[in-house]
């Protein structure tokens, strides 16, 4: 056993429960996240050194609140306008989303960028995705429009290329009461299953769309989305990183890059603004 995973799941139950006692719905989650920590303020506007907000797009069974515990703070406090939403939400299964059709998914957030463009008054936005949330956006930049609204994606562990069935359903012992409350199908699960007709249709032609730039953070420990350099795209103004690469001591699996990673979030901060990045080690974690 990975020693992350000693640490991930009592972390994991514990964000779970922090949230569910402050948020109590997942209908009010972004109101919440708002007045405490500065992040989904609508009246944020972006200052001429980060001039595009930053959408922050949750994993399966994720939710816009607990995914971001640990980035938007960071990437708030290093002066961006930070959003997350809610997207993928089943009939009667509060909390845990991520999980409607992907396609779907990705007409909510068309909805959302647009919303966060209209309030901020930037021309386009970048996107950071964990997980589903780094490989849904992509539907959106190739069939949807997004590649006019959107300058960069950043998949933190996306499930660009698929993994099995059984990596996805690996994620439900961190989600605890995630078993009970999914008493539906849940159609992103089937979507992100490798050799999907979603997946198939979503690569058909390329990776990538002329006009974005793309950056993958990828794990070697990854047990979700396996292989790990699945997640990896190919094409131009494609960027595609080993977490190891940046730090060999660095044991985060899928759930830790995305939650905890200060090396990663690093990383994610260099893709924002490459023309100021700073290179990455495993010093990066007291930057």
């Amino acid at each position: 056993m990975l020693p992350w995973k000693r640490v991930i799941r009592p972390l994991a139950a514990f964000l779970l429960a922090a949230a569910a006692v402050t948020v109590p719905t997942a209908a009010n989650a972004q109101a919440a996240a708002a007045p405490s920590s500065g992040w989904n303020d609508f009246t944020c506007k972006p200052s001429a050194a980060h001039p595009r907000p930053v959408v922050l797009v949750h994993g399966t069974f994720g939710n816009s609140v607990d995914n971001w515990l640990g980035l938007a703070p960071y990437l708030k406090n290093r002066g961006y306008c930070v959003f997350s939403l809610d997207y993928g939400q089943l009939p009667g299964v509060p909390f845990f989303h991520g999980l409607g059709p992907v396609e779907k998914s990705a007409g909510q957030l068309d909805a959302y960028v647009d919303r966060v463009l209209a309030a901020t008054g930037a021309a386009k936005a970048d996107i950071v995705g964990h997980s589903q949330g780094g490989m849904m956006p992509r539907y959106y930049l190739k069939f949807l429009g997004g590649a006019a609204e959107v300058n960069a994606l950043v998949g933190i562990a996306p499930s660009n290329h698929g993994t099995t069935l059984g990596g996805l359903t690996a994620l439900l012992p961190y989600f605890p009461g995630a078993e009970d409350l999914l008493s539906e199908a849940t159609p992103a699960l089937a979507d992100q299953v490798a050799g999907s007709a979603f997946l198939t249709k979503l690569n058909a032609g390329g990776d990538t769309v002329p006009g974005v730039r793309y950056t993958v953070i990828a794990t070697r420990y990854d047990q979700v989305v396996t292989p790990y350099r699945s997640a990896f795209l190919t094409g131009p103004n494609v960027r595609n990183v080993v977490l190891q690469d940046l730090c060999p001591v660095d044991l985060s699996e899928h759930l830790a890059i995305g939650l905890l990673d200060r090396i990663a979030f690093h990383e994610v901060a260099n893709a924002l603004d490459p023309a100021h990045a700073k290179r990455t080690t495993c010093a990066s974690v007291f930057s």
